[in-house]
């Protein structure tokens, strides 16, 4: 075999052996990674759009029950609100009725008042001043009691003062006056009755209160000091 013969086959056996050393690929093998690339970015894009459809059902079904909440709301203020103005209503209402009641009380007593006044007229010129005096003296006692009948029917109650403790949440002190007949503290007498409704006091009485005798020093000894 001559030279030439051997250089040619060895030229021949590295030409069909370059596409190998070379690194070339085969087109299909090329193709794989791309198109798993794709596919991926479509499942992303697909998911993303499955999770935003979800959020955008959980937003309406939120908004669905904002709205409905409101309506609730704004159906329990109003309901709060009429029955505010029933009570006031009511509130009202009772007070005219208590109010008027107290009044038609108050008028059978103006009534003897009058009845009274008319006595006294006639006692100007009644022969028996002293059996007028007693009949009129007898009109007037009875309005009286019929007065403090009608206010203990509504609970008002005269308050005890003479002979009793001083009690300031009963009591209003307007001087205090030695006296050794009684205790330091003692009301010793009632300047103006007070009153009780239930457990409140509508008017304090005003008292005298008994204080610590003073010393006696008509002897003319000096104090000590």
């Amino acid at each position: 075999m001559n030279t030439d013969q051997t250089d040619s086959s060895q030229m021949t056996n590295d030409s069909s052996q370059a596409p190998e050393e070379t690194g070339a690929q085969d087109p299909d093998a090329a193709e794989t990674p791309v198109s798993e690339e794709t596919s991926g970015t479509e499942n992303g894009a697909t998911e993303q759009r499955d999770e935003i459809e979800v959020l955008e059902e959980e937003i309406d079904q939120l908004k669905e029950e904002r709205d409905e909440l409101n309506d609730r709301l704004l159906r329990k203020a109003a309901e709060l609100e009429n029955y505010r103005r029933r009570m006031e209503r009511e509130k009202e209402r009772r007070y005219e009725a208590g109010k008027r009641s107290v009044i038609e009380a108050m008028l059978e007593v103006l009534d003897d008042f009058e009845r009274s006044m008319e006595a006294t007229r006639d006692l100007e010129n009644a022969e028996d001043a002293e059996s007028a005096y007693e009949s009129l003296k007898g009109g007037v006692e009875m309005v009286f009691s019929k007065f403090r009948d009608e206010l203990q029917s509504l609970g008002v109650e005269p308050i005890e003062a003479e002979g009793e403790p001083f009690d300031e949440q009963l009591h209003e002190a307007m001087m205090r006056q030695p006296s050794e007949e009684a205790d330091p503290g003692t009301v010793l007498q009632e300047i103006r009755k007070g009153y009780t409704m239930g457990d409140r006091v509508i008017r304090h009485s005003r008292v005298v209160v008994a204080a610590e005798p003073e010393a006696d020093n008509s002897s003319g000894d000096e104090p000590e000091p």
